[in-house]
């Protein structure tokens, strides 16, 4: 904590990442609390009929609290940043918890396309724990070319982070988001992220595999082999931090109109006629004015004593 930390002025990042993980497990409990309707916890945030999203108060925090940084990095004072820092953490989780809302522009919280959020949070906890690890990008690149480089030429540098940020981008194009994100620390991943082929519903494979039906159905033989146990472990892991995800609307009324068709009452019995006869038999129904053979018109019909028909 001393030497590799406040040493080295890694305090506010320290406090940061705190913050981050902090404000994103009470947001995802309140949440969760206000969805099962606690009575004895907090309800929406509501002006008027419009209901305020955490991400409002997210912005508002990370920017209050970016100025002090701002402030406080001229004088050093890193026990003031590293408060800032926290609170910084605090809003960038409320602002990453909503990150669907952002990016669908649509509240999707609870559905299936909300788990863009969860995504988002893990990818900056693990970009973010990199870099307090001491991992910076291009730090592999460095030192591999330590021995080449004369000097440290500026336009060697940028054309070094402008080709590792075009090859993370092809990997995450590519479906491969986890692979892009810790490429950019260690270069070399990037490389087998691009050689590598793409999963069948990125971006990537809608563009280049759809008139290659092979390598697409190579791509679909390997996701189902390869990449569908760690998709189940995700859902799970996904499920036990967000909660279950609401069935789609259109799903939902499909399903209800589908059991309104299929799913209903058994009708009620017949109506008992009330012309009956002694044993409950039915009597009066179209044909009983015919006298049966042997009888004359004026023979009572008596239901009770009507002569069975031999089973035959």
């Amino acid at each position: 904590m001393s030497h590799d930390i406040i040493e080295r002025g890694r305090l506010p990042l320290l406090v940061f990442f705190l913050g981050l993980i902090v404000g994103f497990v009470v947001i995802r409990i309140s949440v969760r609390l206000i969805r099962a309707d606690v009575g004895w916890w907090f309800s929406n945030v509501t002006a008027g009929d419009t209901h305020v999203h955490h991400v409002v108060f997210g912005v508002v925090l990370t920017l209050l609290s970016g100025l002090g940084l701002i402030a406080f990095a001229l004088s050093g004072d890193q026990a003031a940043m590293s408060v800032l820092a926290g609170l910084f953490g605090v809003g960038a989780a409320l602002i990453l918890d909503e990150f669907a809302l952002i990016f669908y522009l649509r509240d999707v919280y609870w559905s299936q396309e909300g788990r863009t959020s969860v995504d988002a949070v893990f990818i900056a906890l693990a970009a973010t724990g990199m870099i307090l690890l001491g991992f910076r990008p291009l730090d592999l690149y460095f030192d591999a070319l330590h021995d080449l480089r004369i000097g440290r030429t500026f336009v060697v540098d940028l054309i070094a982070a402008v080709l590792n940020l075009v090859l993370a981008a092809i990997v995450v194009l590519k479906g491969k988001v986890w692979t892009g994100v810790i490429g950019v620390f260690a270069w070399p991943l990037l490389i087998v992220g691009v050689i590598r082929l793409a999963r069948p519903t990125s971006p990537w494979a809608r563009w280049r595999y759809l008139s290659r039906p092979r390598k697409l159905e190579r791509a679909i033989e390997r996701e189902r082999k390869l990449r569908r146990p760690f998709v189940r472990v995700k859902i799970f892991v996904q499920d036990l931090v967000a909660g279950r995800p609401d069935v789609l609307p259109h799903v939902r009324v499909a399903t209800e109109d589908r059991l309104d068709r299929v799913v209903h009452p058994a009708p009620p019995p017949p109506a008992i006629s009330p012309q009956r006869g002694l044993s409950g038999t039915i009597v009066g129904l179209p044909g009983d004015d015919v006298p049966p053979a042997g009888r004359g018109p004026g023979t009572h019909l008596d239901s009770e004593h009507e002569p069975v028909e031999p089973h035959t």
